[in-house]
């Protein structure tokens, strides 16, 4: 089935580094807030085009180049059975970690796509924000951590509603261990404190950064 074992090496070495260059770990976007990826790896950000995540990609086809020189038979389902690991590993190696090794804020996984941020005018003077998100607890031990928001915008038009959260910020959580949790945090902007005039609005898949001591992720 292997007629070269020194293209298979290669295809291991170039195949690892770019799933390391792509690990959504400790942070969740590593190479920044996706505008457009390609097999699960970002190549356009809200910031433009992201060389590390390029480089990933071409280090993935190269990798998938040698795989199939290495091989005699099979190719094209062994091709595709290493895109998926691609795709797949990291997010599962992820999980795996946070529940069995992961203490502190690094056992702390993240809902985003569960994620809402509403805002309402209340009086004409006050902009009420309230904010849901689902987080849990994977460790065995109490974790208490602070929670921020940061927004990278995709499009121009884009409202800078989130950040006006941090009115209130740092949030201070504490979750038991293996407790999943549904947090409500909120706040109130004066309008004469806004430099854009929000009179309602909705955000989903919210960025937020959590903190203890001197560690920091952003989910």
């Amino acid at each position: 089935m292997i007629i070269n074992k020194k293209y298979l090496y290669l295809f291991f070495v170039l195949f690892i580094s770019s799933m390391v260059l792509n690990f959504p770990f400790p942070h969740g976007n590593p190479l920044g807030q996706t505008a457009s990826s390609i097999l699960n790896i970002p190549i356009k950000t809200s910031n433009g085009l992201h060389y590390v995540g390029i480089t990933a990609l071409l280090l993935l086809i190269v990798s998938l180049f040698f795989l199939v020189k290495a091989l005699k038979k099979y190719k094209a389902r062994v091709t595709l059975i290493a895109i998926a690991v691609a795709i797949f590993a990291p997010l599962l190696l992820v999980d795996l970690f946070q529940k069995t090794f992961a203490t502190g804020i690094y056992a702390i996984s993240y809902e985003r796509e569960e994620s809402v941020c509403n805002f309402e005018m209340v009086n004409g003077k006050t902009l009420h924000g309230l904010c849901e998100l689902t987080l849990q607890n994977n460790s065995e031990d109490q974790v208490g951590f602070s929670i921020d928001f940061y927004e990278e915008y995709l499009f121009e038009d884009n409202l800078p509603m989130v950040y006006l959260m941090n009115n209130s910020a740092p949030y201070v959580v504490s979750l038991n261990g293996k407790e999943k949790k549904r947090l409500k945090l909120e706040t109130t902007i004066a309008v004469s404190n806004m430099s854009i005039l929000i009179q309602s609005g909705e955000s989903r898949f919210v960025n937020i950064i959590i903190r203890s001591g001197d560690k920091t992720r952003r989910l």
